[in-house]
């Protein structure tokens, strides 16, 4: 039986005073190519049971359906107190590795908002030691906690539709159908057209023996 994400890491927090609860997750990490994106979510403290009939269905984005993320996008927006999406690029990838890539993308998601954060929850291997906020970093976080997978949906969705206008700039890699990601058709692609500025070349490409010349 499956259990969806529940509000109870929020709400020990909300009953110590901590209203605004960041949850944090990322998208695109194991892709060969595109940023990787890190979503950031305020959900308003309040009826648990309201907020969580609002939101139903949200759970960990790679085990929704594109449709499913698509529907639930909009209304993880319209509740939330605020949210963001943050990303690093390839070059930033390649340059700092894809841990220190991932938390500059939460750090730029982070300082979009308005609100100041009094607490992060973050999806496991997302710790921010650089950020001087308390944080709490879930494994399997965005199965656990509503914050952490309504950060996971707006990462993933985002990220995906960055990657539809990539396909427009960089046609012939499928960038619309696998997001990046090291899909057969994708490496396939890689053999015949070589890599692209999006492609990240600290990733596994130089396995492929691909010629760029």
């Amino acid at each position: 039986m499956r259990i969806d994400p529940d509000l109870l890491f929020e709400s020990e927090l909300w009953n110590d005073g901590l209203i605004h609860v960041v949850g944090l997750d990322e998208a695109g990490r194991g892709a060969l190519a595109g940023p990787v994106a890190v979503g950031a979510v305020i959900l308003p403290p309040g009826d648990k049971t309201l907020l969580s009939g609002t939101l139903s269905g949200a759970r960990d984005s790679k085990q929704m359906t594109p449709r499913r993320r698509e529907a639930l996008a909009p209304r993880i927006k319209e509740t939330a107190l605020e949210w963001a999406v943050g990303f690093a690029t390839p070059e930033e990838i390649d340059l700092q590795g894809i841990v220190r890539a991932t938390r500059l993308a939460a750090i730029r998601a982070l300082h979009q908002f308005s609100i100041t954060p009094q607490y992060l929850l973050t999806d496991f291997r997302l710790e921010l030691p650089q950020i001087d906020i308390p944080q709490k970093s879930l494994v399997k976080g965005d199965a656990r906690c509503l914050s952490i997978a309504c950060a996971s949906i707006l990462a993933k969705t985002e990220r995906d539709a960055l990657m539809r206008e990539l396909e427009e700039r960089y046609p012939g890699y499928g960038f619309a159908k696998h997001k990046g990601y090291g899909t057969q058709a994708h490496r396939s692609a890689l053999m015949r057209l070589g890599s692209s500025e999006i492609h990240r070349r600290t990733f596994h490409l130089k396995n492929l023996r691909i010629t760029n010349e």
